[in-house]
C-alpha cells in the first residue's frame, strides 16, 4: 500500500484547490494509495475536496504571508514572523525529519511547505513541490533588505531545489531560481451546473443573474449592507456575513459544493486567486476581480485570465462603495474566448506515480 504524504498550506483555499484534484486523479492510478494529509485548513473544505480516504493531522509548517485581510500584507509582520521561523532553522529541519521519518511516507507532496521539503531531504524521503506560486520569491519581493534576509532567502530556495520536481501549474510565476521545474497544464475541478437546485431555493423571480462573491478563503467582508440594488443581479455570499438583504442569499446553504455553485452563476467578484480564476475559466463564468497590484503572482493570473477567461478589474473604491452595475453589464457584453482544458491534475498525478513504489 503505497503511502503519499500532503502537506499543504493554509493561506487561503487556493492551494487545497490545486492538490486535490491531483491526489484524487492519483487515487484512480492507484486505488490502494494511503494518504496523510498535513493541514490546518477546515476539515468540512477537505472532505468537499478531498475525494478519496485520508488521516488527517492539523499541522501548519509555513504561514506563508502575515495578512490583514484577503488583499492587504502585513509586510513588517511577515518579515518579523521570518525571522523568528529561521532563527532555529537547522533544529526545526532535523525535527521535522523525525517526524517525517516516524511517518514513514514512500513520497512527499507539497503545495508549498518549504520546510516539509527541507525536512524530506534530510530524512531521506523522495519530495515533489507544486504549485502556481511560492513563498521564497513571495518573500523576496516583500522582505529582502539585509544579510540576514539573504540567508533566509537562501534557506528557502535550497529547500524547494531539493525536491525531484517542482511542478508548476498554469498560470503561474516565473521562479527562474529553482532548477527543478516541470510546466503542467492548469488544474481546476470543473463541476456540474447546478443552477436549476439553486433557483429552487431563492424568491421566485422572472429574470435574475447570480453573482457570487468569493475572496479566496480568507476574511475580507464587504459592506454590502451600503451598496445600491442592482436590476435583476443577485449576489451569493458567504453565510458568515450575515448580510440580510432581498437581493443577497448564503451560497453555503444550497447543499451544493463551491465549485458547483462557482459554475452555476452568471460571475463570480474575488481576488487573483488561482483557484477561483482557473475554476471560473474552465467553467466558462466571467470574473470581476478587485485588484492585490503589490501582489507578485497577480500579473501571471491576469494575463491568462485576460487570453482563456472574460474578466475585468475593479477598483477598491468602486467595490467598497458597489459600483458594480456598469463593469457587470460590461463583463456580459464581452466575447467568450474557448474555455480552457484543465489537464494539469492528470499530468502532475503522472509524476507521482512515477516515484511510488508499483
Amino acid at each position: 500500500m503505497p503511502h503519499l504524504l500532503v502537506d499543504v498550506s493554509h493561506h487561503g483555499y487556493g492551494h487545497i484547490s490545486q492538490t486535490a484534484p491531483v491526489v484524487n486523479a492519483l487515487a484512480k492510478i492507484i486505488p490502494s494509495l494511503r494518504v496523510t494529509l498535513r493541514t490546518t485548513a477546515p476539515l468540512a473544505i477537505l472532505r468537499q475536496r478531498f475525494e478519496c480516504d485520508f488521516q488527517h493531522l492539523s499541522l501548519a509548517f509555513d504561514f506563508g504571508m502575515t495578512m490583514a485581510n484577503a488583499v492587504d500584507v502585513l509586510v513588517e509582520e511577515s518579515a518579523a514572523n521570518y525571522r523568528n521561523f529561521h532563527a532555529d532553522w537547522e533544529e526545526k529541519v532535523q525535527r521535522e525529519a523525525q517526524a517525517m521519518q516516524a511517518l514513514a511516507p514512500d513520497l512527499l507532496f507539497a503545495n508549498i511547505p518549504y520546510l516539509s521539503l527541507a525536512a524530506a531531504q534530510r530524512a531521506g524521503v523522495p519530495s515533489v513541490g507544486m504549485c502556481s506560486l511560492d513563498w521564497a520569491d513571495i518573500y523576496q519581493h516583500y522582505c529582502m533588505r539585509d544579510e540576514t534576509s539573504q540567508k533566509i532567502y537562501a534557506q528557502m530556495v535550497a529547500a524547494y531545489n531539493s525536491a525531484q520536481y517542482f511542478l508548476q501549474p498554469q498560470p503561474s510565476m516565473a521562479m527562474f531560481n529553482f532548477k527543478n521545474t516541470r510546466s503542467i497544464g492548469p488544474i481546476a475541478k470543473v463541476a456540474k451546473n447546478k443552477r436549476a437546485k439553486i433557483n429552487a431555493q431563492l424568491p421566485p423571480a422572472k429574470t435574475e443573474r447570480l453573482v457570487l462573491v468569493a475572496m479566496g478563503g480568507m476574511e475580507f467582508r464587504l459592506p454590502m449592507e451600503v451598496w445600491p440594488h442592482i436590476d435583476g443581479v443577485r449576489w451569493l455570499v458567504p453565510a458568515e456575513w450575515g448580510i440580510t438583504r432581498e437581493d443577497v442569499s448564503a451560497f453555503d446553504k444550497f447543499g451544493l459544493t463551491f465549485s458547483e455553485v462557482l459554475a452555476s452563476c452568471d460571475a463570480v467578484l474575488t481576488k487573483p486567486g488561482y483557484g477561483t480564476f482557473t475554476e471560473a475559466a474552465c467553467a466558462g463564468v466571467p470574473v470581476l476581480y478587485v485588484a492585490r497590484h503589490d501582489w507578485p503572482e497577480e500579473p501571471f493570473l491576469v494575463a491568462w485570465m485576460l487570453q482563456y477567461s472574460v474578466c475585468l478589474e475593479v477598483s477598491r473604491a468602486e467595490l467598497e462603495a458597489g459600483n458594480l452595475d456598469k463593469l457587470l453589464q460590461q463583463l456580459w457584453a464581452k466575447a467568450k474566448p474557448l474555455i480552457p482544458q484543465a489537464t494539469g491534475a492528470h499530468e502532475a498525478a503522472a509524476y507521482l506515480a512515477g516515484l511510488l513504489p508499483s
